[in-house]
């Protein structure tokens, strides 16, 4: 069960250049207006909060040492990557500097954006408790909007947070902790926790309209089955991927889109993106030479099968194994992936093709007054 634990923490959930290379001419166009990111999630989005944690909550210490961090800042930032997380690429597609953790000590003007995202992180406040929930995620962001009032008065404040884009990754931490305490859950048990886990996160996606959101992108929820952490618990899989939460994935992620259609019907100006980061992930794991990768299956960093834990050491400095060359690889470690997927991944985000990302893009977001 401990490493079990291990993997919903770390879950909270490449081109073929170098990420480091120029971008393509499609992000030199600056937006028409210049609007802040604001960053909600799990640890695939999370720049570093959880490393401000009271240590007693248990949360983030393995991802505050190298090899985190390694191939583009150089050292560990909180970032469970090798390098960057999409948001910052989405941030520098965007022409803004990385938003920075919320917790961060230090004065935060907040106009360019903030990132709130935690690792462990659900939508619902008991799915990995000392995380930092989406509820608790949004009272950070009314804090925030409080203080924009205060020093921007409420008219600018409402003008940068309704040009404000706001992107998520949020929901797989809660079936990964589902699908571990109820595995043989039938059916109707899975619907019936979907559509909780969807009617809270569309209460908070509400309050955030209310508060003047009205550009939403959202990431759904990934081939949780297949990430190299998962499969090293179920030996018996081989090759295969666990049905279970795949199952759970994509039936959220049908929900999802079916939610968000009905938030556009009924809160007038809003307007969203959603990625199908199921299907965009699941095929650079099955196909990986297809994207100029040698290895969808394995981490890169860990240890035992398919090197699905304890990258960096875990929490007992349990030995483990490092790839020379991460861009080779799909996963950094047992349930994250590396810069060069995020690269990718954020390139769809940002302007990819319909059956990808849609009805807009974060791109024509971005660009919309």
């Amino acid at each position: 069960m401990a490493s079990l634990a291990y993997c919903v923490l770390l879950l909270v959930t490449v081109l073929s250049f170098s990420p480091d290379s120029c971008f393509c001419a499609a992000h030199q166009s600056k937006p028409e207006h210049k609007a802040a990111l604001f960053v909600f999630g799990d640890s695939l989005f999370d720049s570093g909060n959880n490393q401000y944690l009271n240590s007693s909550s248990g949360m983030g210490p393995a991802t505050t040492k190298l090899p985190y961090g390694e191939t583009y800042f150089k050292h560990a930032t909180g970032r469970v990557s090798d390098g960057r997380i999409v948001p910052d690429f989405i941030a520098q597609f965007a022409k803004l500097p990385m938003p920075p953790p919320y917790l961060q000590p230090g004065a935060h003007h907040f106009t360019d954006g903030v990132n709130f995202a935690s690792a462990g992180a659900g939508v619902l406040p008991g799915t990995f408790p000392g995380a930092i929930d989406f509820p608790t995620q949004l009272s950070y962001f009314k804090a925030m909007e409080k203080s924009l009032r205060q020093r921007l008065g409420d008219k600018e404040t409402k003008k940068l947070l309704g040009r404000a884009v706001y992107l998520f990754s949020i929901g797989g931490n809660d079936y990964f902790s589902f699908a571990s305490k109820n595995p043989k859950a039938l059916q109707i048990y899975k619907r019936q926790y979907v559509a909780m886990v969807l009617r809270n996160l569309t209460n908070v996606l509400k309050e955030i309209y209310n508060l003047g959101g009205r550009k939403i992108a959202f990431q759904n929820v990934g081939p949780l089955g297949c990430v190299p952490a998962t499969k090293a618990m179920n030996p018996a899989l081989g090759s295969k991927c666990s049905e279970e939460p795949l199952t759970l994935a994509r039936l959220h992620n049908r929900a999802l889109f079916i939610a968000f259609k009905k938030l556009e019907k009924s809160l007038p100006g809003f307007k969203f993106s959603i990625f199908d980061y199921y299907n965009a992930l699941g095929d650079r794991i099955n196909n990986p030479s297809k994207y100029g990768f040698k290895d969808g299956k394995a981490a890169c960093c860990g240890s035992g099968a398919y090197r699905g834990s304890n990258c960096g050491g875990g929490r007992n400095g349990t030995a483990y194994e490092l790839c020379s060359n991460p861009s080779e690889y799909v996963w950094f470690d047992g349930a994250h992936t590396t810069e060069s997927v995020n690269h990718q991944l954020a390139e769809l985000i940002w302007n990819g093709p319909q059956n990808i990302t849609g009805p807009y893009t974060v791109k024509k977001l971005f660009e919309l007054a």
